[in-house]
């Protein structure tokens, strides 16, 4: 009986969230690239239960922060089973010791860190050595530490265009689908709008100016459960959201999977994200 009350509530919270998604997306400026945005269903430390549960429902994009968690879920014979037409996104900090193990994962999707040239070589000569046979690019984003803060991952603001460049004319086996950020946790959106997507956003318009890139074609991966409706507003085409669909999160009592600082922070309050519900901010 668990389970089906498992099932349902996933699929009331999925339905929800769906929901969300398409209502900031109407808000969106008219001026900014209509792409629907992607909705990345994030279950770090979830079941395999809870990811079936979720296709079910429909989601075919999800997320994963650790590696060995990855792998685990991915491989996980039920998931192959009842999901063949699962899209795995990596969204964790990538090192590059662990490159050859996140690119052997089944259904891998998209890695949505990159964060240095270096980075992209090795993913870049891994991937075609491991995918020989197939003539598919993978998807990457390059990550960005918007906020400055140290305890984040992601390259300088100032080295986007570069790398972004290093990518597109040196890693032949990569296909550069745009930009992500973190972001400083708990920005309050009552004090007006996040500064870490707007540092985005200027960022893929020095990028696409730049490198002679349609703005429509490079993405926006930026937004998290307690923000992604402002994020879509202004701008973003890919959200990562979990705990609102598959609750709280149960951390195992290790280093290595202590929880994010999303978990420890103080979260934006729902009255300051209706405040600000019906805020966009226009690119420049």
């Amino acid at each position: 009986m668990w389970k089906v009350v498992m099932s349902e509530e996933v699929g009331k919270a999925l339905q929800a969230v769906a929901e969300r998604v398409n209502q900031a997306a109407a808000r969106r400026l008219k001026t900014l690239p209509a792409l629907p945005p992607r909705l990345v269903a994030v279950s770090k430390t979830k079941p395999p239960e809870m990811v079936i549960d979720a296709y079910r429902q429909g989601q075919r994009n999800f997320g994963e922060n650790y590696i060995n968690e990855l792998v685990d879920k991915a491989s996980d014979p039920q998931i192959l089973e009842s999901c063949p037409e699962i899209k795995w996104h990596f969204i964790g900090h990538l090192q590059k010791n662990n490159v050859n193990k996140l690119l052997g994962v089944p259904n891998l999707f998209m890695v949505e860190t990159v964060d240095s040239t270096k980075l992209a070589d090795k993913v870049n000569s891994s991937w075609q050595r491991l995918r020989a046979a197939s003539t598919q690019r993978l998807m990457v984003m390059v990550q960005i530490n918007t906020s400055g803060e140290q305890s984040k991952h992601g390259l300088p603001p100032e080295e986007t265009v570069n790398t972004v460049k290093h990518i597109l004319s040196k890693c032949t086996a990569l296909h550069f689908s745009g930009l992500m950020t973190i972001g400083r946790y708990g920005h309050d959106l009552s004090m007006g709008a996040n500064p870490d997507f707007q540092m985005l956003l200027s960022r893929r318009m020095e990028v696409c100016e730049s490198l002679k890139l349609p703005l429509e074609e490079v993405e926006l991966s930026m937004g998290m459960s307690t923000d992604f409706e402002h994020a879509i507003e202004v701008g973003a085409t890919n959200v990562r959201v979990g705990s609102i669909i598959f609750g709280n999160r149960e951390y195992p009592n290790s280093a290595a999977n202590t929880p994010s600082p999303e978990k420890r922070s103080k979260v934006v309050s729902e009255e300051a994200a209706k405040k600000m519900q019906h805020l966009t901010v226009s690119e420049h």
